[in-house]
């Protein structure tokens, strides 16, 4: 019998006389030692130096946006359930994009590229999308220097430990979201108005095989957000965890709680999840942003939790 009196500081619990391994493997806690547990909160963040090493595209590789250490996480994760990187593929060189992730959503910052995923292939421009199943063998090798940023869960699958189904229980195809067709349906929607309700102008993406729930993956969005000539989105926050590239915007800032974060070319920004934000455009074109969030699950589970300030 144990000698703590207050539950809350009781170790584990073992089981008594355990009559095989499976009983053995058993552990007990309570409702005082099981809930204290504190796990450091997201950091807001703005990588800048990632995108000008990627930039600069010395060799063939990935970049990761890695904050595992400041989340206490055994594999590399910009938020606890997913994973920016820019990748760099020197012309004529050839980059495995193998992962081990659902899927993973891809902008191509420069250059021309060949892609091939299982039997199917597309050439890649500058200011494409594209959505990679994961677990599928899959390369890109570069017509010229390219780069390219990319979002998956790779992380949520780390916990979990689990692998991606591939073939016709893959959750997604790969799909190609080519630059002109997206400026084509970002001009559409730009060009309509928004009601008090709407978070502005922004274009959604989303597949044939999650079309129902209008994300890109089950548990990814997808937006291409927009901000008029000296405008701003007003403060709001979701339960969500939001990975955004700055696309454009000179001069434009986010405030991330109460931190001011300013943009620069091609710059990652970590929104935590519930933390108050909002972004500013001071300069005299139309900003764009891509924003990444793992806003699936929370739709999936009812508790999004949008609201503006």
């Amino acid at each position: 019998m144990s000698t703590v009196n207050d539950m809350a500081e009781m170790p584990v619990q073992l089981p008594r006389d355990p009559a095989n391994a499976a009983e053995a493997r058993s552990r007990y806690f309570n409702s005082g030692n099981a809930f204290n547990i504190k796990l450091p909160p997201v950091p807001g963040k703005i990588f800048t130096d990632e995108p000008a090493r990627a930039l600069r595209t010395e060799a063939t590789g990935f970049i990761d946006c890695d904050l595992s250490d400041k989340l206490q996480c055994a594999f590399p994760a910009t938020t606890p359930l997913m994973l920016a990187r820019y990748a760099v593929v020197k012309a004529h060189e050839t980059l495995d994009t193998t992962l081990t992730n659902t899927a993973s959503i891809w902008y191509v910052i420069k250059g021309k590229a060949d892609l091939v995923a299982g039997d199917e292939k597309a050439v890649l421009g500058k200011g494409d999308v594209f959505l990679l199943p994961g677990g599928v063998p899959s390369s890109i090798t570069g017509r010229e220097d390219s780069v390219f940023w990319a979002v998956g869960n790779d992380p949520q699958l780390r916990f979990d430990v689990s692998a991606p189904l591939t073939g016709e229980e893959a959750a997604v195809n790969l799909v190609h979201y080519p630059a002109d067709e997206i400026t084509h349906q970002l001009d559409v929607v730009y060009g309509s108005n928004a009601n008090a309700g709407t978070s502005g102008h922004a274009l959604i993406f989303s597949a044939e095989k999650t079309e129902a729930s209008r994300n890109i993956t089950p548990t990814m969005t997808l937006s291409l957000n927009t901000l008029k000539p000296k405008s701003a989105q007003p403060p709001h926050k979701h339960n969500s965890a939001a990975i955004t590239l700055v696309v454009h915007g000179d001069p434009a800032y986010s405030m991330v709680a109460d931190a001011k974060c300013d943009w620069s070319p091609w710059a990652t920004l970590v929104t935590p999840p519930a933390a108050k934000h909002s972004h500013h455009n001071d300069g005299n074109s139309r900003a764009e942003f891509l924003i990444v969030q793992d806003g699936g699950l929370y739709y999936h589970a009812r508790t999004m939790g949008f609201e503006f300030y």
